[in-house]
């Protein structure tokens, strides 16, 4: 996965070379035009100075003769040679290419050249001036090159420059992403984002911000819904639980009536069961078990195996128990018991009749075991009102409850299936 601050870079490096291999051969064409039209402005001066003094004397035909050997031997390409009239020549420009007696090396090299006439004594001659051109294969070699070293030097100064901007200007995005990760919804407790002069940055903390206090807002009216409903419920439940169990008890009520009252005392006790839950949740959210103490882990577990012993014996459940007894652990002694109670209470109700359970501790961890057919849903598992299973019907909140207390202390809570249930927390 590439960085976002490293995308520019990387468009900056290719566009740098992109642009450099085009200069390349633009810089070899310019170098040559520029070189070319100094050697003919040299081959023009040099041809004015020579005439000039050509003209200057009365040179006779041997002594051109050996003007041109002297040219021949000390400069070659600078020639003066005897012409007919008939074939005077107009000042011209040419480029040969020859060999170099004084590069054997390079071989043939190139050579600009300037032809003109002359008339001494009556006599037309043909003087050439010619003066060796850079190679092209050569600038474009030193070109190609330099731009090389200068490209390296490129990239070079992009990587160090683009560190240190980027350092300086998405600092307070790092700030801000380290402020969200952070946040926890659950916990009272105000975002603050740090101040920044970034135009983009700024409008993105304050939009930021008033997302978060709206989500914060809500999410506290939900949990004092919640607890004020759940509290006031608990009344009228218990009250019409009582007035149940005064009906029952009265004289003359019939059997069908019995059978009536019985049914509704079903779904009232899961009304009541919720109704505890979610006040239980509220409470967890609101932070009001802050006390910790050192528990037994052993203890905390022999209680709830007694509290379950009729439910256990009721499905023929076979119980087996590893403990670490010396195993301690830092918690709320309630929350801990609750959350021992919902783990072993959902093992016993998603397990056969018949069936089997087995707990251990030991290195941190608590391993709730119960034999099954068939995975719960895992992906909804520790939701609050998910339906885990077709065949048996809970409150929907118990394991919800489990995941809310493990997190309040940084524990991990995971489930498998192998032929059997696994849960495992991670202390």
């Amino acid at each position: 996965m590439t960085k976002l601050l490293n995308r520019p870079l990387k468009a900056f490096a290719l566009f740098s070379m992109l642009i450099l291999l085009i200069s390349v051969p633009v810089y070899v064409l310019v170098i040559d035009y520029i070189w070319v039209s100094e050697l003919d402005e040299n081959n023009w001066l040099t041809l004015q100075h020579t005439k000039e003094k050509l003209k200057s004397r009365d040179f006779t035909a041997d002594e051109i003769e050996k003007i041109n050997q002297i040219w021949g031997e000390l400069q070659p390409g600078v020639s003066i040679t005897k012409i007919d009239e008939s074939n005077t020549l107009q000042d011209s420009v040419y480029e040969v290419i020859r060999n170099n007696v004084y590069d054997e090396e390079d071989g043939e090299d190139r050579f600009r050249g300037l032809k003109s006439h002359l008339v001494i004594n009556d006599q037309s001659y043909q003087i050439n001036i010619e003066t060796n051109v850079e190679e092209s294969d050569e600038t474009l070699l030193a070109v190609a090159v330099v731009t090389f070293l200068f490209f390296v030097l490129l990239i070079i100064g992009f990587i160090f420059l683009n560190r240190r901007i980027a350092a300086k200007s998405w600092k307070p995005f790092y700030q801000t992403l380290q402020s969200l990760q952070s946040f926890d919804l659950a916990i009272d407790k105000r975002i603050v984002l740090e101040e920044t002069n970034i135009y983009e940055f700024r409008e993105l903390n304050q939009a930021l911000t008033r997302l978060v206090e709206g989500n914060v807002r809500a999410f506290q009216q939900q949990k004092s819904f919640t607890e004020n409903a759940s509290h006031e419920l608990q009344t009228p439940i218990a009250l019409l639980k009582s007035r149940l169990d005064l009906l029952l008890q009265q004289r003359g009520v019939t059997p069908e009536i019995s059978d009536m009252i019985s049914s509704v005392e079903a779904p009232l006790s899961r009304l009541s069961r919720i109704n505890k839950n979610l006040l239980l949740l509220a409470k967890v959210e609101n932070n009001q078990y802050q006390e910790s103490e050192h528990v037994s882990m052993y203890s905390c577990l022999e209680n709830s195996l007694a509290l379950f012993e009729d439910y256990v014996a009721g499905k023929k459940l076979k119980v087996e128990s590893s403990f670490d007894r010396a195993m301690m652990i830092d918690a709320h002694p309630f929350l801990l018991e609750t959350l021992v109670n919902n783990l072993l209470s959902n093992a016993i109700r998603h397990t056969p009749i018949g069936g089997s359970i087995a707990l251990t501790t030991g290195n941190g961890q608590l391993i709730v075991t119960n034999s099954g057919a068939a995975p719960l849903a895992a992906d909804s598992l520790f939701k609050r009102f998910s339906a885990v299973s077709n065949e048996v019907v809970g409150s929907g909140l118990g394991l919800a409850i489990v995941q809310e207390i493990a997190s309040k202390y940084n524990w991990s809570v995971e489930y498998s299936f192998r032929e059997q249930h696994t849960f495992s927390v991670v202390f």
